[in-house]
């Protein structure tokens, strides 16, 4: 039976269905997400009361004196979001001067966003990364914060970061979605924002009210359950140490792989290597997804196995682990690198080849290293992206 042909009115009943289902997968998205619809337009704009990076609490009212206000939805962790943030400060300095106010909301819950997300970032969405990115990209607009209660996000409606939404003075909304068309700033045809500020300040109507907006999707609070499931995923990962010989530790300097590779150098009686693991182990889950890789090695003795497999399963070091093959620890230091004076923590950030993209002895700093490993990373699944690490 399973091996006869269908029969023909069978076989044309079948071929309906998955042209049909094939025309399905081919339909555009909806406008918006119905638990979260986007604001209409005319609609008054939402009143909002939100903390602020400068430690102020920030109102709709304060904007009143404006004759357009845009309010934008950005946020820390999302590559596009980033690529955009140079377009926003320079909209915001062409248009300031002729009485157009601009305010930026951070929609994202940070805990509902898992690491395996923040592959292309130094900091998540929370309040201090906020502050850190603004000071980092140099912001000079209000950057407000909304991951505690998200009301701001689910009154506007906001889908994506970037999303813009635009008020004339009677804050009535009368254009929001995309600030152009291409996240790729060289590919760019139409300024939609630009349109339609230009059309409200002359006193025209918006040609097109709505566009659709490009970029992450907001982290509602419902996903909270993600991060969890991640981590579980990740403490019931295996945690192993080999040990390593100096000639292996010469290949790694010499990086013959094809990912940029952080060899973390570290023992269970240094103090500040214990202190700053718990980081590096964060930059290795926010990164391994790329061509990246992370390796530690522990300067203990072979005979004190048992505290550094101790110490890596506390910080639930699923990467590759290596632990001194012998007590010439100072041979196997120099095999690494003759130039290392030897203390510990000690890292070195190598590109594929063995160039030195970032090195650090003493205590490390965390942004500094992931901006350097950012700025090295692949080009070719977002092109633009690492430059943006590599100038401010």
């Amino acid at each position: 039976m399973l091996n006869r042909p269908l029969a023909p009115a069978l076989l044309v009943c079948a071929l309906l269905v998955c042209a049909s289902c094939l025309a399905l997968a081919q339909e555009p998205a909806p406008k918006s997400s119905p638990a979260h619809p986007i604001l209409a337009t005319g609609s008054p704009a939402p009143d909002f009361s939100l903390p602020g990076i400068d430690g102020k609490t920030h109102t709709l009212a304060e904007y009143k004196d404006s004759p357009l206000l845009m309010v934008m939805f950005i946020c820390n962790h999302c590559p596009t979001s980033q690529l955009y943030e140079g377009r926003i400060k320079k909209l915001v300095d062409d248009y300031r001067g002729k009485g157009v106010a601009f305010v930026a909301i951070e929609p994202n819950d940070p805990k509902a966003i898992q690491l395996s997300e923040l592959g292309y970032t130094d900091v998540s969405d929370d309040m201090e990364g906020m502050k850190i990115r603004a000071e980092y990209r140099h912001f000079d607009f209000p950057y407000l914060y909304d991951g505690a209660t998200q009301a701001a996000a689910q009154a506007y409606g906001a889908q994506a970061t970037p999303h813009v939404f635009l008020f004339d003075r009677e804050r009535k909304l009368r254009y929001e979605g995309r600030i152009d068309d291409s996240q790729r700033e060289s590919l760019v045809k139409t300024q939609d924002a630009r349109a339609a500020i230009d059309a409200l300040l002359a006193g025209r109507p918006v040609a097109a009210a709505h566009t659709p907006s490009f970029g992450c999707s907001t982290k509602w609070k419902s996903k909270i359950d993600g991060q969890l499931a991640e981590m579980r995923k990740i403490e019931a990962e295996p945690v192993n140490v080999e040990m390593v010989s100096a000639d292996e530790l010469k290949k790694l300097r010499a990086n013959p792989t094809n990912k940029v590779l952080l060899v973390s150098f570290w023992a269970t009686w240094c103090g500040p290597c214990v202190t700053e693991f718990p980081d590096l182990e964060t930059t290795f889950r926010m990164f391994r997804r790329r061509d990246f890789d992370m390796v530690t090695v522990s300067a203990n003795y072979p005979d004190e196995k048992t505290g550094v497999l101790k110490v890596l399963n506390e910080q639930h070091a699923s990467g590759r682990n290596l632990l001194f093959g012998s007590t010439e620890t100072y041979a196997l230091q120099a095999a690494f690198n003759p130039k290392w004076q030897s203390a510990v923590p000690y890292l070195m950030v190598i590109a594929p080849g063995g160039r030195v993209i970032f090195e650090s002895q003493g205590e490390m700093n965390v942004l500094e290293l992931r901006r350097a490993i950012l700025a090295n990373l692949e080009n070719d699944t977002y092109v633009g992206h690492p430059g943006y690490w590599a100038t401010k």
